[in-house]
């Protein structure tokens, strides 16, 4: 048995109308295909980035923005300067970077030798500079 493509001696050889308007159906359904296709990335692409920037616990969002108040001033203007803040932060550092930062900056408040591992570490340097580059957009963002 032979393909159609390799034969010239088929149904459709034969019979050129026959061929367009098989051709014309073909690309008709892919033409549907590619749209249906598009649609979907469309539409789940808000998803899967809302739930990337997302990725925040609660907790930990309400924490940072009881810490932010509580150095600022505890007014509603400030709640929602400080929500903005984490939002803007969580938009830029995934949740593990934000916890690792934290992390560092509690724990390199600790004299003595474990204090010091969390101040001059190479990671842990690069890691907090990343946080603060994040604090600083949220700042010139929200504040």
């Amino acid at each position: 048995m032979s393909s159609p493509i390799s034969s010239s001696s088929g149904p459709t050889a034969r019979n050129p109308e026959r061929h367009n308007s098989e051709l014309k159906t073909n690309l008709r359904g892919l033409l549907w295909l590619t749209a249906v296709s598009v649609a979907w990335i469309s539409i789940a692409a808000p998803h899967a980035q809302a739930e990337d920037l997302n990725d925040y616990p609660t907790s930990a969002r309400a924490d940072y923005v009881f810490a932010c108040m509580k150095a600022n001033g505890e007014t509603q203007e400030l709640l929602r300067k400080c929500s903005c803040s984490i939002d803007v932060i969580a938009s830029i550092i995934p949740y593990d970077h934000y916890v690792t930062a934290e992390t560092i900056l509690s724990m390199s408040q600790v004299t003595g030798p474990v204090g010091s591992e969390f101040r001059s570490t190479e990671q842990a340097r690069l890691a907090l500079q990343n946080f603060r580059r994040a604090q600083a957009e949220a700042e010139i963002r929200c504040f």
